[in-house]
């Protein structure tokens, strides 16, 4: 099963509050990838996972502490990071401002408090601004409204039910277009997101995506057949427009 939710690292040594912290994080709705008690083995699970955010203690076992775990993390790739930490004094909290941490929670915190921490590091981190929630007529009539919208690495983070919904690009299947709005359609579900189709494009900047039409555009690999009119993707049809034609077919060299 593809996992849609945002998956969590968490770097904490102590085994009871590690797990019931994991317990409290699965039930909000992430995903926790593996949980490490100190610097070498969170950098095993980083190297052989896909994790949108870390939340790190401090105080760890091993011979790197939290701060200098999270510095050999970021030689692999940036991920937005959260510390969680019983201490706060300005030499530690110096050091761990090196490593520009999304945030710098102290201990003991409240699962309210770290869910927004959450939220705002992976808003911050894509680097766009969360769309206002506007009504839309045309969505509304398929009990649809329109979604705020982030894009980390190969994956969008839609906003539902005051959670990010993590959708993989090439998990779409097409893109529909209406006025100032674009609809993400996936297998599983729709998604309307208040941005253009073209604007959507630019964000996205994902190679399998191609315009049919000036409404639509098709992930070619879902793409099951096609005629001179349409595109059959997953069983829903898309126009193939004129205008579009010629850019279209040249993903398909003739042999």
């Amino acid at each position: 099963m593809t996992n849609d939710r945002i998956n969590i690292l968490l770097i904490e040594d102590e085994a009871i509050l590690a797990m019931d912290l994991a317990d409290q994080l699965e039930t909000e709705g992430y995903f926790v990838v593996g949980v490490a008690n100190n610097g070498r083995k969170a950098l095993e699970l980083f190297a052989g996972n896909t994790v949108d955010l870390v939340l790190c203690d401090i105080t760890i076992k091993g011979d790197w502490d939290g701060i200098e775990t999270i510095r050999q993390l970021s030689t692999i790739r940036q991920v937005p990071v959260i510390y969680l930490t019983a201490l706060a004094d300005r030499a530690t909290i110096g050091r761990a401002k090196e490593t520009f941490p999304a945030a710098y929670i102290t201990k003991p915190f409240n699962l309210m408090q770290l869910r927004l921490a959450i939220e705002m590091a992976i808003n911050n981190f894509s680097g766009r601004v969360s769309m206002p929630q506007i009504p839309d007529k045309t969505a509304a009539k398929d009990g649809l409204r329109p979604a705020p919208i982030l894009k980390v690495d190969n994956a969008l983070f839609i906003k539902q039910q005051q959670q990010f919904v993590k959708v993989p690009l090439q998990e779409i299947l097409f893109l529909e277009a209406d006025d100032i709005y674009t609809t993400v359609v996936t297998r599983a579900k729709k998604y309307v997101v208040r941005l253009p189709l073209s604007h959507m494009l630019e964000r996205l900047q994902y190679n399998r995506l191609t315009r049919t039409h000036r409404s639509f555009v098709v992930n070619l690999d879902r793409i099951e057949s096609f005629s001179d009119h349409d595109v059959m993707v997953a069983g829903h049809s898309v126009p193939l427009g004129r205008n579009y034609k010629e850019e279209f077919m040249r993903h398909f060299p003739v042999w």
